[in-house]
Formats: C-alpha cells, sequence, structure tokens
C-alpha cells in the first residue's frame, strides 16, 4: 500500500480563486463546487495562498455585523499554504492529516504549479479501496 500516491486519488480540477475576486464571488464558486476550499493561484497557476469556506464565513459575518461588502480575496486568504507533491505516498499524507493540520492540501510540482488537491475523503477512500483488494486476495 506504501506504492499509492497522492496523484492517483487527488482531485484534478479543484475549485480555485484569484487574489483580485472578490469574497462573493468565491463564496459562490465554493458552493457551486461543492468543496471546502481551494488554493489561490497567480497568472501562471502558481499557488500563493489557500481559501476555506471557514476564511469566508468569518468574513461574510463581519461584513454583516459591519455593513462592509467589498472585500477582495487577497484580504483574507491565508498566505502560509502545505502543500505536497503528486509522489507522497497515500500512506505517509495519511498519517500527516492525523494531527491538527489542513484538511485540504494543494498538490504541486516541484516549482509550485497547481496540479490538483488532495483531502480527507480521497485518502480514505484510496485506503479503503486497496484494503478491499487485499481482503478478497486473501479470502
Amino acid at each position: 500500500m506504501q506504492s499509492l500516491r497522492v496523484s492517483d486519488y487527488m482531485n484534478c480540477r479543484p475549485v480555485t480563486f484569484s487574489v483580485e475576486m472578490s469574497v462573493a464571488e468565491a463564496v459562490e464558486r465554493l458552493l457551486q463546487s461543492g468543496q471546502t476550499g481551494g488554493p489561490v493561484v497567480d497568472g501562471q497557476n502558481k499557488v500563493i495562498g489557500f481559501l476555506s469556506e471557514q476564511d469566508c464565513l468569518v468574513r461574510m459575518i463581519e461584513s454583516c455585523y459591519y455593513r462592509e461588502q467589498v472585500c477582495r480575496v487577497k484580504d483574507i486568504m491565508r498566505t502560509e499554504v502545505v502543500s505536497i507533491r503528486p509522489y507522497v505516498s497515500v500512506i505517509e499524507q495519511a498519517q500527516t492529516m492525523l494531527g491538527a493540520k489542513p484538511k485540504i492540501y494543494p498538490v504541486v510540482d516541484d516549482d509550485g504549479y497547481l496540479l490538483g488537491t488532495v483531502n480527507r475523503s480521497q485518502l480514505l477512500n484510496a485506503i479503503d479501496m486497496q484494503l478491499r483488494d487485499g481482503y478478497r486476495i486473501a479470502g
């Protein structure tokens, strides 16, 4: 099972955002995609930040309270992004995700260009499929 790679189970079409996008547009993208967050990328598709539902929710509550409406992704995105490489093993990444780490990781190539994202459900699915295959072979 160590040979399972993140690239085999990652989401190759993640929701993405730009720094100048309004938070309202970002929320619309999140809701339409059914994803809970995604990378913020520059014009060359390099990951420069991350935006989650929680980040948006905090800002939307503040907007309601203070009656502010114009806010950009760059104002609320997280700039310290933990990303992973596509060749990382599923088991290794799953072990990393056991701690209080992000729930979604951008998957980037060695130059920092976005390839996709991976979340806990995708890793759980990968491990589950391998265990089921192992049970069939052993049984």
